[in-house]
């Protein structure tokens, strides 16, 4: 795949990637993308039609996630997704802790 520039930034809630725009702003296959949507590991707007699918900044958010793990780590797609998903608790128990006023 040839890149012409790696998109970054944060994603406005209602604007939609397609399964390309993901990729490209993850700088990996649509490949890559399909397998993990497919997997169960990503989400979106998924339908039959991979052409149809829309992915919001969460998603985009999850993708770089996995993919550094993935990456960093050399993890398989399953361990990343567990890593990621322990974060996301971890940052919600401690989220929950800080509004009940503990430290």
């Amino acid at each position: 795949m040839a890149h012409s520039e790696i998109v970054s930034g944060v994603l406005l809630e209602d604007v939609a990637l397609s399964l390309e725009e993901l990729a490209r702003a993850c700088d990996v296959e649509p490949d890559w993308v399909v397998r993990h949507v497919r997997a169960g590991l990503l989400g979106g707007e998924v339908s039959v039609q991979v052409e149809s699918w829309r992915f919001f900044s969460g998603d985009l958010q999850r993708a770089r996630r996995l993919l550094s793990i993935e990456r960093d780590f050399e993890a398989n797609e399953e361990l990343a997704a567990l890593v990621v998903d322990l974060a996301d608790e971890v940052r919600r128990l401690k989220a929950r802790l800080h509004a009940l006023g503990a430290h």
